[in-house]
């Protein structure tokens, strides 16, 4: 069997980025001592570009109102069963209305309760188009189970009314003995890989790693962010002030020569070089053993590699938008002028 070795510093390449103060007692991703199986395998899965999992905090709700819509929401109106911590099934509208009432009850009993604390807070668990809608439940049942099973109440229900299926999960923001749930990104971090590991023990690989490991810059766009540029999109809103803004740096970039990275963006450039440099320290380690294994996983973690996106930012991205827009449309006037000649 392989001795699988890890270089110096590797682990870092995986290090959530979250501060260390804030981490649970729990481990997030770092690797346990003498976990060398686990961090081949992982690396195994990630050379592979194993799917990737989201969860994602959505929202929360503030008063007895705003709970019952969006448990009516995620259960489309009671056409979707719910399913608490005890196995029980929701299924009529009128069984979502006496939830609410009772979460928002244990929530008015509190008389440390502040005015604008949360009633539930609203999770998204979600795989790429293509995976097991079943597996997917399931996982998030465990997921659900492991977090706050004995702790919080909660539902969820399965999705699959879009390509990627997902399960839309509300949680009671006041715990069984009146603790608070308030997530923050190393929590967010430990849910990743809680529910990464489900879908494993189901038979479907996932990862759940921060961005710099797959060579990802970019954060995704805000789902309020989002949800403006879907409206611009659809000729029912003017562009947001955010958009506006990053669209007006980015024409310095592309028509002023402002194309200089920043001190931050050349950070970036610095500290993903850091990365890939991990990874192929990582893989000439692997090129150098006797087992044939270790061998062809470093020659996939090198080409996994050379397949990482460059360094890249919103403003730059923009700046060729636009200078390709700009073009087309240069040409498309060229066209016309010489149609308008003949």
């Amino acid at each position: 069997m392989t001795d699988f070795q890890m270089v110096q510093g590797f682990e870092d390449v995986w290090r959530p980025p979250v501060r260390q103060r804030i981490v649970r007692p729990r481990t997030v991703l770092r690797p346990s001592p003498g976990s060398g199986g686990g961090a081949r395998a992982r690396l195994e899965r990630i050379a592979a570009r194993a799917p990737e999992v989201m969860v994602k905090v959505t929202g929360r709700t503030r008063d007895g109102a705003h709970l019952r819509a969006h448990l009516e929401y995620i259960s489309r109106n009671g056409q979707l069963e719910l399913e608490g911590a005890d196995g029980a099934l929701i299924a009529c509208r009128g069984d979502l209305a006496d939830l609410a009432d009772d979460w928002s009850a244990a929530a008015r009993a509190d008389p440390s309760r502040r005015k604008d604390s949360p009633l539930s807070h609203s999770v998204i668990l979600s795989m790429p188009a293509g995976t097991n809608e079943i597996a997917v439940r399931d996982a998030a049942r465990s997921f659900a189970a492991d977090m706050f099973a004995g702790r919080h109440d909660y539902v969820f229900t399965l999705h699959t009314d879009t390509p990627r299926p997902h399960v839309h999960l509300s949680v009671c923001s006041r715990g069984h003995t009146g603790e608070r749930l308030n997530p923050k990104k190393a929590d967010l971090e430990l849910w990743r890989q809680t529910f990464a590991q489900a879908l494993r023990d189901r038979g479907v690989e996932a990862e759940a790693t921060p961005r710099r490991a797959r060579g990802v810059t970019r954060k995704a766009e805000r789902t309020p962010l989002r949800k403006i540029r879907d409206r611009e999109e659809a000729g029912q809103g003017p562009m947001g002030r955010v958009r506006r803004t990053a669209y007006r740096e980015a024409a310095g970039a592309a028509f002023q020569g402002q194309t200089e990275r920043t001190a931050w963006e050349q950070g970036i450039v610095v500290r993903q070089q850091a990365v890939r440099d991990l990874y192929l320290t990582q893989a000439q380690l692997l090129g150098r053993s006797t087992d044939p294994a270790d061998r062809t996983l470093g020659a996939k973690v090198e080409a996994f590699v050379r397949s990482m996106p460059q360094p890249d930012t919103q403003r730059l991205a923009l700046a060729r938008e636009l200078r390709a827009a700009n073009e087309a449309m240069r040409r498309r006037h060229l066209g016309d002028g010489k149609e308008r000649l003949r």
